[in-house]
């Protein structure tokens, strides 16, 4: 019988200790450099921006960030590694709206639940896409697009960063709202789509500010219309698609998700963190330069983000007519 109380009382000392680990866990956070994985090839926006915040959380945590790009399948290999690691704060990834809101429509079997699979921990920034024409184009309006489009059926074109991406789906809803037909051409990112656009290859292009700027600041081509709900603080003659399309809101958002399981305290340390990191003079400078907007969403912020998202463009997807791989 003593023995059977011994047994008892260790066991639920056990128990204690074992809840118990977590919290020594977290609060020691982190005991080890940190891994922020990043779905893209060094470069593009979402790497530029994970670099200029790795020194800030560098600095608050006193521990080393570590960029790890893996690009390539829209990420789903990049996102499918962070759901295998330890729950534990010491791998990070630094998604965008493609593994998080389309890639669960655009494959019949992903490896990662979006909305199960990750605990979010910030929405760091969103970046515009802007609709640009060919200045050689009597287009100077969305109402000019329409009048164009009916009375040339067929004839125009626009470029997009490929089948599936958010520039695709963002386009195809808005020539929905608009209820004409536009003819697309898919290509390998913007670095392929935008000089096609400028040698003449389509009429149109969607793209992000930067990879258009010097084109319109030349003459060589004219925006058209914003994607966001609101006209952007950077471009404020550019009107938004919304003023057209009520409710159009379509932008490049990125954040941070760490494994599902991931101690509160490690998340909203992470969050806070994120927030103050986006305040850098330095992370102002290279957001303002991609034309991004700064956020540093709480995680309850974030997690509500990544539902309207999916439900979004669960929408989204089937206007633009793409058949799940």
């Amino acid at each position: 019988m003593k023995f059977l109380l011994r047994i008892g009382r260790l066991l639920a000392c056990m128990s204690v200790l074992a809840s118990a680990a977590p919290a020594v866990q977290a609060e020691d956070y982190p005991t080890r450099p940190v891994r922020m994985i990043v779905p893209y090839a060094p470069g593009g926006a979402p790497d530029v921006l994970a670099r200029s915040l790795a020194p800030g959380l560098s600095e608050v945590f006193k521990q080393q960030f570590v960029i790890e790009n893996r690009p390539g399948a829209g990420g789903i290999g990049a996102a499918e590694s962070v759901v295998r690691a330890a729950p534990d704060g010491h791998v990070l990834f630094f998604s965008d709206i493609q593994q998080l809101a389309i890639n669960p429509y655009l494959f019949a079997k992903l490896p990662y639940a979006a909305d199960k699979d990750f605990t979010p921990v910030a929405l760091a920034a969103a970046i515009p896409l802007y609709i640009a024409v060919q200045s050689s184009l009597n287009v100077r309006s969305v109402a000019d697009l329409v009048a164009l489009a009916k009375a040339k059926p067929g004839a125009l074109t626009y470029g997009s960063s490929g089948i599936g991406s958010i520039h695709h789906i963002a386009m195809e809803s808005m020539l929905h709202g608009l209820g004409i037909n536009v003819v697309h051409v898919p290509y390998k990112g913007a670095g392929q789509s935008v000089p096609a656009f400028m040698g003449g290859e389509t009429s149109l292009v969607i793209a992000a500010y930067p990879a258009l700027e010097q084109y319109i600041r030349t003459g060589k081509a004219r925006f058209l219309a914003v994607t966001t709900l609101e006209r952007s603080a950077m471009t404020p003659d550019i009107p938004a698609v919304s003023e057209t399309v009520p409710g159009f809101d379509f932008s490049s958002e990125m954040g941070i998700v760490v494994p599902a399981g991931t101690p509160q305290t490690v998340v909203q340390r992470l969050s806070a963190a994120v927030a103050q990191a986006l305040k850098q003079p330095e992370t102002v400078v290279r957001l303002k330069a991609m034309g991004a907007t700064a956020i540093g969403s709480s995680p309850e912020g974030y997690a509500a983000n990544i539902r309207n998202n999916l439900d979004k463009f669960g929408k989204a997807v089937k206007l633009a007519d793409i058949t799940p791989n």
